[in-house]
């Protein structure tokens, strides 16, 4: 089942077609496929093209890397990620490479890399999940991750399921109606809280 959103207004057919499912099918990621995700992620913009984002990505031909990976979820992601072809960490560097400052932007740029990826993978007809729901130190633990790096997200990838494997309250979850704020309650015109005039 996909789930095209109803937009208010026209944008481009990948943004309209991407959403996160919980259910994916065991079909692969082929590595061609994987390399033009992760490519898309290369070319995102960062604050002083710094590319402070970093992934450790793991198949599910790779049973005991994917299970660590999976290990990294909080459990309420673990129950429907087990069944995922590829997981990922999606990790950044605190700091500039090239002045050793502290980059405030470096989480805001794994975020573009990682819609970069997103939207990717939503043209070649797969789908991304992305979590919040992660176990930060024990990713440092299991990958021996570097002090100045953090692992902040996961992302589930792979091509889409019917979702008779995941749990109920899950399935119900995966099927139910997308939905969004109104562009008035985000975009403001010069006070905070009132709608930008442009919006009417």
């Amino acid at each position: 089942m996909t789930k095209t959103a109803n937009t208010d207004h026209p944008i481009l057919d990948l943004h309209a077609r991407r959403y996160s499912p919980y259910a994916y099918s065991d079909q692969p990621v082929t590595d061609v496929e994987l390399q033009s995700l992760f490519e898309a992620a290369r070319w995102a913009p960062s604050s002083y093209n710094e590319q402070p984002w970093f992934y450790i990505a793991a198949r599910k031909e790779d049973a005991q890397q994917h299970e660590q990976v999976l290990s990294c979820l909080v459990d309420g992601n673990q129950a429907w990620a087990s069944h995922v072809p590829v997981l990922v960490l999606g990790c950044y560097c605190r700091h500039f490479t090239r002045n050793g400052n502290p980059n405030k932007c470096a989480q805001h740029d794994l975020g573009l890399a990682s819609m970069a990826l997103t939207v990717e993978a939503t043209h070649r007809n797969l789908f991304v999940h992305q979590m919040a729901g992660i176990l930060p130190d024990k990713a440092r633990e299991i990958f021996q991750i570097p002090d100045d790096y953090e692992a902040l997200t996961g992302l589930a990838i792979g091509h889409l399921g019917d979702g008779t494997d995941l749990p109920e309250a899950i399935r119900s979850r995966d099927s139910g109606e997308r939905g969004r704020k109104p562009q008035s309650e985000f975009v403001f015109g010069g006070t905070w809280g009132q709608a930008a005039p442009w919006l009417s």
